[in-house]
């Protein structure tokens, strides 16, 4: 025990015991019971089977998130896994960083230099495994789990720079029997401040924002890297393949690929962005652009590994019409579809006994995310086509130039104003595009190499109605 849980900041109240938000959006209504052991949870730590089994569907629903005990320092039944190929520089800071709180595996994946590897493992105590070809960073952490007999394992890349007790801050999780595996937020730590170093550290390829959860396929938080991340050692054996815990088929999103099979596997992933930890970015854009580019490349393998899971762009129907019309010109026809998406969204909320003030709010706020969407997905994955809609000729050639120019520019314009002091608008906007075209040529190059379109299919979805769910207290465990 020892659990308390905390409302997400996005969760809304519509009306007594009938709440909003989580991910995907759903509302829950809270029978009689429901709302008596609500009062008596909200005002301590879950303390009975009823409070349990309320306080886990909540956090499953993303409505709620828990907030664990804090483990004393030291105290933790843990080994770190360090997997690097030559960076011995990097590895030398990241173990002074880890301090030797705890044991420490050091997997060398076949470097070229692995005397300068085995002398920095040497200096901060850490036991070194070599392997003498280099199989890529998931052969590397199944070596290193071979050698780990810990309860929870740490996983940490060479370039991290961990911050002081970042796994007493994340072990308080696995007081929960179903957790798996706790990553915390990855910020970017880059060199010389130039443009690339400063868009990395406001948009950071790893980093999964400020907001905790629980990290679920087709959720706003879909996966979590193990750049740094705890987990249980039982739950990574518990769904192992039979080349090991990590697939060494995959050099890139080999980590998504895990926590999608513990999350099939019934286990619970969690993101604590509490807890931070440095990660070293690119500081030059042929770099950075190579990253991106590579990081694509995952998305073929992983979309033939886990069908579904990897959409590149979710739509309603309305939103979908309401921005077509738009974009095409046609003020009066988006209108129309707005002023229907209104009205169907009122008799659904009405249908199920729902307030319907803020209908229109809703849409508004589905058309937003729908455009920006659209406008990410046209950039990463047709730019081409962007170009030639503003260097084409012909009549409608504004028009067309103006629908360009708003998908290209939407997106990034929308992120630079969450991080507005970084760098201006201007380059900001353009190394957002260049970005997303990097990371798109490289699904690309991955759907030609691995013969599949799944990662370019967007998933269009007819809405049914809230996903309204009835929680009640019941017979369970901790959240």
């Amino acid at each position: 025990m020892g659990f308390r849980i905390a409302l997400d900041r996005g969760t809304r109240e519509l009306a007594p015991g009938v709440w909003s938000g989580g991910s995907p959006a759903r509302v829950v209504r809270l029978t009689e019971a429901g709302s008596a052991v609500w009062r008596h949870l909200s005002a301590g730590p879950i303390d009975s089977a009823a409070a349990g089994t309320l306080a886990r569907r909540l956090t499953d629903a993303g409505l709620a998130h828990p907030c664990p005990p804090r483990v004393p320092a030291g105290t933790a039944d843990v080994t770190v896994v360090i997997p690097v190929r030559d960076r011995a520089a990097l590895l030398d800071r990241c173990l002074a960083a880890l301090g030797g709180r705890y044991p420490i595996v050091v997997v060398d994946d076949g470097s070229r230099s692995p005397a300068a590897v085995a002398a920095v493992a040497a200096a901060h105590g850490a036991t070194l495994v070599a392997r003498a070809v280099g199989g890529g960073p998931a052969a590397a952490r199944n070596t290193g789990l071979d050698h780990v007999t810990t309860d929870l394992v740490a996983f940490v890349d060479s370039d991290c720079v961990p911050s002081p007790g970042w796994i007493d801050a994340l072990a308080g999780h696995f007081a929960d029997p179903m957790v798996a595996s706790v990553a915390p937020r990855i910020t970017a730590v880059t060199g010389p401040a130039t443009v690339a170093g400063r868009y990395s550290r406001a948009a950071g390829s790893l980093d999964m924002g400020r907001e905790p959860g629980r990290v679920a396929p087709r959720t706003q938080l879909s996966y979590v890297p193990t750049a740094a991340m705890v987990a249980r050692r039982a739950a990574l054996h518990a769904v192992a393949r039979p080349a090991g815990v990590f697939d060494p088929a995959m050099r890139i999103g080999e980590d998504v690929d895990l926590v999608w099979r513990l999350h099939a596997g019934g286990w619970r992933v969690r993101y604590d962005p509490s807890v931070q930890v440095g990660h070293h970015e690119p500081a030059t854009w042929p770099a950075l652009l190579a990253r991106r580019l590579r990081y694509g490349t995952s998305a073929a393998p992983l979309a033939l590994r886990h069908p579904g899971n990897i959409p590149p762009l979710v739509v309603d129907p309305w939103p979908a019409m309401t921005v077509a019309a738009l974009l095409n010109r046609r003020p009066a026809a988006a209108a129309a579809s707005f002023a229907l998406s209104v009205l169907a969204t009122g008799r659904v909320l009405r249908a199920h006994d729902l307030p319907t003030a803020g209908a229109w709010q809703v849409n508004t706020a589905a058309a937003g995310r729908t455009w920006l969407g659209v406008g990410r997905y046209a950039t990463q994955f047709a730019a081409p086509l962007l170009l030639a809609c503003l260097v084409g000729g012909g009549r409608a050639r504004w028009g067309r130039r103006a629908a360009a120019v708003s998908l290209l520019v939407g997106p990034g314009l929308a992120a630079w104003a969450r991080h507005p002091g970084i760098l201006d608008p201007f380059r900001y906007i353009g190394s957002a595009v260049a970005d997303d075209i990097a990371y798109g040529a490289g699904v690309w190059a991955g759907c030609v190499k691995h013969r599949t379109v799944a990662p370019l299919r967007p998933d269009v979805r007819w809405r049914r109605g809230p996903a309204s769910r009835r929680a009640q207290d019941g017979k369970g465990g901790t959240p």
